[in-house]
C-alpha cells in the first residue's frame, strides 16, 4: 500500500464521501421531474452524477498520490496560464451560451466550463510562485509578482465579460486570501475591497434599480439582479427564482417534507439540480438536513485551515488556505443567493450540485490538500522516530 494512502486524512476524506453521497441522492430527487419534462429518463442525471462522483474519487486519489513537486513547476504553470487565457478568449468569441453566459465548451455529450479550472490553477500557481520567491529572496512582495498578477487579473476580467460574476468573485477571493496569508501588506487589498463594497451599495444598486425594462429584458444577469432587489414585486418575472426558493425553504421547515416530495422542483424552481439544489434540500430534508450538509463542509474547511496552520512549508500552507477559501466562498455565494442575501449568480454548491466541471475541480483541489496532509503526517512521524 502506498505510504500516502496509509497516512490518509480521514477527517477530510470521510465528510467528502458523505457529501457526495448526499449529493447523489439530492441530484436524483431534484432532477427526475426536469429529466422527464425534457423527454429523458428520470434517472439520466443520477447516472451522470454517479459517473462524475466516481471519476472525482479517482482524481482525488490520483492527485493525492502524485509527487508534490509536480505542482511546484512554475514554468509549466506559466505556460498553462497562457493556454488558459487563450481558451477564455476563445470562449468569449465562440463559446456556447448557457443562461446568458458564453462560458462552455461542448465536447460530445458533455459540456466543460473552463472558468471552473481557473480556480484550481490560480491556487496552485499563486502558491508556487510565492513559495519560490520566498525561497529566493526571504520574503515575497507584491512587486515581485507583477507579471503573475497581471495574468491572473486578465483571467478574472475575461471571466467577468463572459459574463460570470460568481466565478470571477470566487477567483478574486481566492487570490486575495492567498496573498494576504503569504504575509504581504494587506492594506492595499483591504482598500480595494472597501471601495468595491461602497461602490456596490451606493452606486451600482441604485443605478440598476432605475434601469428601464427594455434594457433589463435583454440581459439575463440584469434580470437576476433586479429580482434580488425586488423579488416579490417582480415575482412573475425577474424575481420568480428567488420567490420560489423562499417557498421551498419555507415548505421544508425543520425536518422537511421528505425525499422526493418537493413541490418547487415540479416546474416552479429552475435549475433545481444545480444552482438551487440547496433550496430543494431545505424543502425535502428541512433545516436539519441543510445544517448537516453545512456542518460536513465546515469540518472539511476547518481541517484544511488546521493543516495549513500547522505546516512550516509556505506552498503547503497557501494551498490549504486557498482551497479552504474556494469552498467557503463558493458555498456562501450559493446559499446567499437562494436566501436573498446577495444576487443569484449561478454558482453551484460544493459536492452537492450536479455538474462535471465543478466536481472535477473540487476533487482536484481536495486531492491536493490530502497530498499535503499526508506529507505533513509522514514528516511528523519521521521526526518522532528520529527523536526516539
Amino acid at each position: 500500500m502506498p505510504k500516502k494512502i496509509r497516512h490518509m486524512d480521514y477527517v477530510l476524506f470521510i465528510p467528502y464521501l458523505i457529501l457526495c453521497g448526499i449529493g447523489i441522492v439530492m441530484v436524483y430527487s431534484s432532477s427526475s421531474y426536469v429529466a422527464t419534462g425534457n423527454g429523458s429518463s428520470p434517472t439520466s442525471y443520477l447516472f451522470r452524477q454517479l459517473v462524475w462522483v466516481l471519476g472525482g474519487l479517482v482524481i482525488t486519489l490520483f492527485c493525492m498520490n502524485l509527487k508534490i513537486d509536480y505542482f511546484k513547476r512554475t514554468k509549466l504553470w506559466g505556460i498553462l496560464g497562457f493556454a488558459m487565457l487563450a481558451v477564455l478568449v476563445g470562449l468569449r468569441l465562440f463559446g456556447q451560451s448557457i443562461n446568458g453566459a458564453a462560458g462552455w465548451i461542448t465536447l460530445g455529450p458533455m459540456s466543460i466550463q473552463p472558468a471552473e479550472f481557473c480556480k484550481f490553477y490560480l491556487i496552485v500557481y499563486l502558491s508556487s510562485m510565492i513559495a519560490q520567491r520566498e525561497r529566493r529572496l526571504g520574503v515575497a512582495k507584491l512587486r515581485d509578482l507583477n507579471a503573475q498578477l497581471m495574468m491572473l487579473g486578465a483571467m478574472i476580467v475575461l471571466i467577468v465579460i463572459q459574463p460570470d460574476i460568481g466565478g470571477a468573485t470566487i477567483n478574486l477571493a481566492i487570490a486575495a486570501v492567498i496573498l494576504f496569508a503569504s504575509g504581504m501588506s494587506y492594506l492595499y487589498g483591504v482598500g480595494i475591497f472597501v471601495t468595491a463594497a461602497v461602490g456596490f451599495e451606493w452606486v451600482l444598486v441604485p443605478m440598476m434599480s432605475r434601469l428601464p425594462q427594455s434594457v433589463l429584458a435583454n440581459s439575463y444577469q440584469l434580470r437576476r439582479f433586479l429580482g434580488f432587489l425586488n423579488p416579490f414585486t417582480t415575482a412573475s418575472g425577474a424575481g420568480t427564482q428567488l420567490v420560489n426558493s423562499y417557498y421551498a425553504i419555507s415548505n421544508g421547515g425543520l425536518t422537511g417534507v421528505g425525499i422526493g416530495n418537493s413541490l418547487q422542483k415540479r416546474g416552479y424552481l429552475p435549475e433545481p439540480n444545480t444552482d438551487f439544489i440547496m433550496s430543494i434540500t431545505a424543502e425535502e430534508l428541512g433545516l436539519l438536513g441543510v445544517l448537516l450538509v453545512m456542518g460536513l463542509l465546515l469540518v472539511i474547511v476547518g481541517r484544511m485551515i488546521y493543516i495549513g496552520v500547522r505546516s512550516n512549508n509556505t506552498f503547503n500552507t497557501l494551498v490549504c488556505y486557498g482551497v479552504a477559501a474556494y469552498l467557503t466562498i463558493q458555498a456562501f455565494i450559493n446559499v446567499g443567493g437562494i436566501v436573498g442575501l446577495i444576487p443569484i449568480t449561478g454558482v453551484t454548491f460544493p459536492f452537492i450540485s450536479y455538474g462535471g466541471s465543478s466536481m472535477m475541480v473540487l476533487t482536484l483541489s481536495l486531492g491536493l490538500v490530502l497530498n499535503v496532509s499526508s506529507l505533513e503526517q509522514i514528516s511528523r512521524a519521521s521526526a518522532v522516530r528520529q527523536e526516539s
